[in-house]
């Protein structure tokens, strides 16, 4: 069996077809020189057999200057849909899969920015097994070394955006074959009904950030705004001196939670105590413990967003810095592949929605925030965007401040893994509720 370079998926099917119809074949998704283990294709071949398994994919090693490092990989969900999805450089494809998937895109291959691949496995995951093999199997080159946070924002990148509007309009045509397309409704928020404190409250979670709440704290209370609004922070069990620093803050402005150790409180969990709270009001904004608004009218411009755009939820856009608020590659992160007509659709593509973050408060106590340190965010935001519009203001409104602090500032393999695997999950869960409320 060899092992085809893919390019596009015109040349594939040459490929296959030319090949002897053998049942399963072979592709290389990068140029990487690699090294197969010898029993790379008895053990990938018997599995997608045994499985009938429409794509296969495995574990692999890294290898630099003569030093390997492992790379596993994870399995495939259902909401395994986001473009970046790592199956490794080698996947063993089911062939009559292939054949019967490439054969309905052959009349826009042409157009395809990434040959096809993203359409092409989309297409042969419906309804079929894709198997990860926690094995390793073969060995390539490494050429990436970049820092898991200087990976993170491929995706918006400025440079990229051809390429996301064609992986948006491939996602969209999976959505409508798989009934998950959706169209939010905008809601009157306004006029509430329910009482609240203040108009708004500016929610900033914090775990030992000593070195940098203060900066946050006062960025939130020199808000200037025409209507009320306080400043909740939760602390959870900081034992840096954050807590002590926070309690010398005499503003009656700031709501000060004080979480202890044996809550088990994750940052969704605090955010859940804020929103819960006796202090929270009708909107509730985000601010990390790290970061701070661009200027002083932040807050005035995301609750006036609510009230022209009758939305569930808004989300700015962001500068990204260094620790001196000095802006770093990519810059700006505006999310501009998110649009009123289909953004609530596109956002289970990618891995983010942006900041900062708000919500309409009822919204968001109807359902609340899983409990979690990573992801809680994504998951609110696809939760209300299934039913609500999402307001958005593309201007930088926030310094999103990368330091060797940040918690994804450099994520080992297995970390990054878990974090795509719970996404992967929220995106899964998300996708089916979609889809069953469309039924």
């Amino acid at each position: 069996m060899k092992i085809i370079p893919f390019t596009n998926v015109h040349s594939l099917r040459d490929e296959i077809l030319g090949g002897g119809l053998e049942q399963f074949v072979v592709i290389n998704l990068d140029n990487r020189d690699f090294t197969l283990d010898d029993n790379y294709f008895h053990r990938m071949e018997e599995i997608a057999s045994d499985a009938d398994s429409t794509i296969t994919y495995c574990h692999y090693r890294e290898r630099h200057n003569g030093e390997v490092t492992l790379h596993p990989v994870i399995d495939y969900q259902f909401g395994s849909v986001r473009d970046d999805f790592d199956f490794g450089p080698l996947v063993m494809l089911n062939v009559a899969d292939a054949l019967a998937a490439t054969e309905q895109m052959t009349q826009t291959t042409d157009k395809m920015i990434d040959g096809g691949w993203y359409e092409l496995r989309l297409r042969m995951s419906v309804g079929r097994t894709i198997a990860a093999v926690p094995e390793y199997l073969y060995t390539v080159e490494k050429t990436d070394f970049r820092k898991s946070g200087a990976k993170q924002h491929d995706y918006v990148d400025p440079r990229n955006v051809l390429y996301q509007t064609y992986m948006e309009r491939v996602f969209t045509d999976f959505l409508i074959a798989c009934g998950g397309l959706v169209s939010p409704h905008i809601i009157e928020t306004r006029n509430s009904d329910e009482q609240f404190p203040v108009e708004a409250s500016i929610v900033i979670p914090v775990k030992n950030r000593v070195n940098t709440i203060k900066d946050a704290v006062n960025s939130a209370l020199s808000q200037v705004t025409d209507f009320n609004f306080n400043v909740i922070v939760v602390d959870n069990d900081s034992t840096d001196g954050t807590r002590e620093l926070l309690e010398e803050i005499t503003d009656p402005k700031l709501k000060l939670i004080k979480v202890g150790h044996e809550e088990n409180l994750g940052i969704g969990g605090c955010w859940n105590k804020a929103i819960l709270s006796e202090y929270c009001g009708k909107y509730a904004v985000q601010l990390d413990s790290d970061d701070i608004y661009s200027d002083n009218y932040t807050l005035h411009k995301v609750v006036n967003k609510f009230y022209t755009e009758k939305c569930g939820m808004v989300v700015g856009s962001y500068m990204l810095t260094d620790f001196d608020l000095n802006p770093i590659p990519p810059g700006v992160i505006d999310h501009k592949e998110w649009t009123m007509l289909n953004g609530a659709n596109n956002a289970l593509r990618i891995n983010g929605f942006g900041a900062p973050r708000a919500y309409y408060t009822p919204l968001v106590r109807n359902v609340l925030f899983p409990n979690t340190s990573y992801g809680e965010d994504y998951a609110m935001a696809l939760r209300i965007s299934r039913e609500y519009t999402v307001g958005r203001i593309y201007e930088p409104i926030y310094y999103c401040r990368r330091w060797s602090g940040n918690s994804d500032a450099d994520l080992s393999i297995e970390k990054t893994n878990r974090h795509n695997e719970y996404k992967d999950f929220l995106r899964s869960v998300e996708l089916i509720a979609r889809i069953r409320a469309n039924m």
